[in-house]
């Protein structure tokens, strides 16, 4: 299932998210934020599975936030699965 996210509350506008018949995510692109470190996540998260991720990501904040990219990516997980 590919579903396009729309973030709140990070520099990252949009997550697109794939994930497969076996929960793993296939795809993971971030619109906007701090490319270098997204592109990051992505790539090492790619082959994952989706819910040991989002468990991972969950709570994470950035600086004052109450949540961040990584929190956000697991919103996006979570709504897939």
């Amino acid at each position: 299932m590919k579903i396009e996210f729309q973030t709140s509350g990070v520099c990252c506008r949009q997550i697109i998210l794939e994930i497969d018949e076996n929960n793993k995510i296939s795809e993971a692109i971030f619109e906007g934020g701090c490319n270098g470190n997204l592109s990051g996540i992505s790539r090492l998260i790619v082959g994952q599975d989706a819910k040991d991720v989002a468990e991972k990501l969950q709570g994470t904040i950035c600086g004052s936030k109450n949540t961040s990219c990584p929190d956000q990516l697991s919103k996006a997980i979570l709504e897939v699965l």
